[in-house]
């Protein structure tokens, strides 16, 4: 008898079980924002339109429980991506597919729910609150949007018991925001985030306004409480040691593209991009091992003029002809992952 086959002769579906489908999938998704003159002001000075290429091409998945994290230098497209996941962009060109369902369909009634099921917490904890409502309130608000707790009490209290989650009291539901310092009002975005019961939250650098040491602390809840909820994230930042220590794969962006995507350790031990080289080599090198670092000089093109080829190849010490006019495509590597580089794929590093 097959392993595959019980003893009534049906499949094992255990035995059969291909891998689990993604729980987010981007396919060739770009963003394109019109940032020309005036209409007067083109007629007059006979000009065109002029669009800024925010992300361009970009293509990954994430799966269930994963954390993958977006890193690159302000500007490189990050965020927008965090808020065309969220549906408060809508892409250019491609497709966002939330457990195989578009996520334009999130402007549908039928889609509703996805709403639900997909939440973003903010960079800017002193932006992202409402000053004049109270934390009750605040926490409160995808409650009642999705009509999850029947009854003024029950919200009462699953608003404290989400509070006493994110390292609060119950009785902060009745203060404002401005009664808090940078770490508790992310704590409370955090919250509100988990509010509506999310399976996926979307992180856009929601450590860079705090304090070092509560940075670590609400990277260490964040943790925390996706084990204990079963969360997957989006975490975008700046920070590779922020990175190093939450995410379990990284993709690095440059100029609207992702250049590198590989597991956390490849990345961080191997990296094949020369850009992805050069952010690991920003940082202070505190053990003095005397590693070798190739330095790249240079500055991030202006995104309206972007350069031909590789978007990357001024600032590269390994361009060539190839480099300045043909686009690298993301491909795989030994060492895993993926990386858009000509230079690696031709074995020149």
């Amino acid at each position: 008898m097959s392993a595959m086959q019980r003893a009534d002769g049906s499949a094992d579906a255990s035995a059969v079980t291909g891998p689990a489908m993604p729980l987010v999938e981007l396919t060739d998704v770009a963003k394109y924002f019109d940032v020309s003159p005036p209409w007067l002001n083109r007629v007059l000075e006979r000009q065109g339109r002029r669009l800024l290429h925010a992300v361009d091409g970009v293509t990954f998945s994430i799966q269930p429980g994963e954390t993958l994290a977006l890193v690159g230098e302000s500007g490189c497209g990050k965020s927008t991506i965090a808020r065309m996941i969220v549906g408060l962009y809508a892409p250019s060109r491609g497709t966002i597919r939330f457990e195989g369902q578009d996520i334009r369909t999130m402007k549908t009634r039928e889609g509703r729910a996805l709403h639900r099921r997909l939440q973003m917490i903010f960079q800017d904890p002193y932006a992202s609150l409402n000053p004049r409502w109270t934390v009750g309130n605040i926490v409160a608000e995808p409650i009642f949007a999705h009509d999850l707790v029947g009854g003024n009490d029950a919200v009462r209290a699953r608003v404290g018991e989400l509070l006493e989650h994110v390292g609060l009291s119950a009785a902060d539901r009745e203060k404002y925001p401005h009664q808090f310092s940078g770490g508790q009002r992310q704590r409370i975005s955090i919250a509100r985030a988990l509010a509506s019961n999310p399976e996926f939250l979307v992180c856009d650098e929601p450590t860079s306004a705090l304090d070092v040491s509560v940075q670590a602390q609400v990277l260490n809840l964040m943790k925390d409480l996706q084990r204990e909820f079963k969360l997957t994230y989006l975490f975008i930042s700046h920070n590779l040691a922020v990175v190093h220590h939450i995410s379990d794969r990284v993709g690095v962006m440059y100029l609207g593209r992702v250049v590198e995507l590989a597991p956390k350790r490849a990345i961080f031990a191997t990296p094949r991009h020369p850009y992805t080289k050069m952010l690991l080599d920003a940082v202070p090198d505190l053990n003095m091992t005397g590693k070798s670092r190739t330095p790249v000089a240079g500055e991030v093109p202006n995104p309206l003029n972007p350069p031909s080829g590789c978007t990357f190849h001024p600032r590269c010490p390994f361009a060539n002809e190839r480099c300045r006019t043909e686009v690298p495509l993301l491909k795989p590597v030994t060492t895993g992952g993926e990386v858009a580089c000509h230079a690696a794929d031709e074995g020149r590093i």
